[in-house]
């Protein structure tokens, strides 16, 4: 076992290249959710310091626009490398502040990792188009070229992945960054950032401004001109907020914002594989994910079938401390994360639901002064209850019964939000009809973990717009120019 209170790191913002304390010489602590003790601290950046981070972007940008798209690529892939080779320093990172599993938590450096890789490729594969002219005096030519200066703003669930999603495309085209991590994350972060100085990128290219107040930061990169594109993950009111603030300066926006998945398994699924995709789904990080099932809808002559082997299969889930052998729960982020699951699953029982397995608070055998909330499963949920349309984010499924495969896609539908759906069948032919039905910007189907870096990951509908990962990914981070040449015919 690894005791997370060891860890200690007093980390500084990266700005212009170098590891500098915040002008007002202010710090904050990150506290580990498993046991509610200091693991480190950061400079906390207020408005001089972002400001200082954007002089140093805008400065580094021509030089970097500049630089051959293979050798962008090549930086990228080397920082990739040195994520791999730092895997578990930089996991026992994040399960210190985080709480993932250990195990988890070195799945995620490596899905990291893969985005460094993938967009140094896709930084070679840039190109641009001749197109025919409207007459033989001209030649006309479509070129693709970095937006300029970016800003990132990162949630804490995943704190290295939705780090390196941003940074890869961007870096790849050729633009330069300022990142914001989350408040009770900013470590991870500053792993990444530091395996990207390490593989060489040039000063400017990269900075990172950790902060107690976000909505600072926010306003400062709102108002700044010079930034003109920015990517966030996040809740979907902050990301209305972000829409509102971008019209001043007609700012490029990517927003990935919540979800509420829902999961449909049909009759002919395959039981077994039908009950592991969706935990796969649903328990992935304590349920802290914004792609996970929380509505979970199970055709009527499967149900109690489904139910047992899910039931067993809950029960099982061990949890505790993220550094502790076989735990596959960690804790919640913070209290109000397990005030929200409590309310949720009260609510629900209060509503007429079954409480099948779990339901009780944590046991008295966790660390004292963790978040931890006892995997739970329910039946007989409906849509009044707050399961149904709110985010848990947390260790909690809940089941609903289905007859008709029409009434499944309505009742999957019927959200604001469109992130991401899972379907589970044997049925070839439904899987394709239902995954066209269904209207979110992802769709597992037998698959609960969709996720990779070669696909373009992003929602409809107020889950966002913009897509990360795949070559859609680099588009984002790219301005369309088309330059008319005449004079050309002899």
């Amino acid at each position: 076992m690894t005791d997370t209170a060891t860890i200690t790191h007093d980390e500084q913002l990266l700005i212009g290249g170098a590891w500098r304390e915040a002008a007002s010489g202010r710090r904050f602590d990150v506290t580990d959710p498993a046991t509610g003790e200091v693991v480190g601290s950061v400079a906390d950046a207020d408005r001089d310091d972002v400001s200082a981070a954007i002089d140093a972007a805008s400065a580094a940008f021509p030089a970097w626009a500049a630089t051959p798209a293979r050798e962008r690529g090549r930086l990228l892939r080397r920082a990739a490398d040195l994520m791999r080779e730092r895997s578990a320093a930089i996991a026992a990172v994040m399960t210190a502040e985080q709480g993932m599993p250990l195990a988890e938590a070195a799945g995620e450096v490596e899905y990291a990792a893969g985005f460094l890789e993938w967009f140094g490729g896709e930084a070679e594969r840039i190109y641009g188009q001749v197109v025919p002219p409207s007459n033989a005096d001209k030649r006309v030519l479509v070129l693709r070229q970095p937006v300029g200066v970016t800003a990132a703003i990162t949630p804490w669930n995943f704190p290295a992945a939705m780090l390196t999603r941003k940074l890869g495309p961007a870096l790849a085209a050729g633009c330069t960054s300022v990142v914001k991590p989350a408040e009770a994350t900013p470590l991870t972060a500053v792993e990444v950032c530091r395996a990207l100085i390490d593989a060489g990128a040039p000063a400017g290219v990269v900075n990172l401004v950790t902060s107690s107040r976000p909505a600072e930061v926010g306003d400062v990169l709102m108002s700044d001109a010079r930034v003109r594109k920015l990517s966030f993950t996040g809740s979907t009111e902050v990301g209305k907020e972000l829409i509102r603030k971008s019209a001043d300066q007609v700012m490029r926006l990517s927003l990935e914002l919540g979800g509420h998945a829902p999961a449909i398994v049909f009759d002919d699924a395959d039981l077994d594989d039908a009950v592991t995709q969706v935990m796969a789904s649903k328990f992935r990080n304590a349920g802290q994910t914004c792609v996970c099932a929380n509505r979970i809808y199970v055709q009527r002559g499967i149900h109690d079938a489904f139910r047992a082997a899910m039931a067993e299969r809950v029960a099982a889930l061990r949890v505790g401390a993220g550094t502790e052998p076989g735990v596959q729960i960690g804790p919640l982020i913070d209290d109000a994360a397990v005030t929200k699951v409590r309310r949720h699953v009260e609510d629900a029982i209060e509503r007429g639901a079954e409480l099948v397995v779990g339901g009780e608070p944590a046991n008295g055998d966790r660390p004292s002064g963790g978040h931890f909330v006892t995997p739970t499963l329910l039946d007989g949920v409906t849509a009044d209850m707050l399961l149904s349309h709110e985010e848990t984010f947390g260790p909690v499924a809940g089941l609903t019964v289905f007859d008709t495969e029409d009434e499944a896609i309505a009742m999957a539908n019927d959200t604001p939000f469109g992130l991401a759906a899972y379907l589970l069948t044997r049925d070839y032919a439904r899987m394709l009809r239902v995954a066209e039905r269904l209207e979110f910007g992802i769709v597992g189907a037998n698959d609960g973990a969709p996720s990779v870096p070669s696909a373009p990951f992003g929602g409809v509908k107020q889950s966002g717009f913009g897509r990360e990962g795949g070559d859609f990914g680099i588009d984002e981070y790219l301005s369309v120019k088309y330059v008319s040449i005449g004079g050309v015919a002899s």
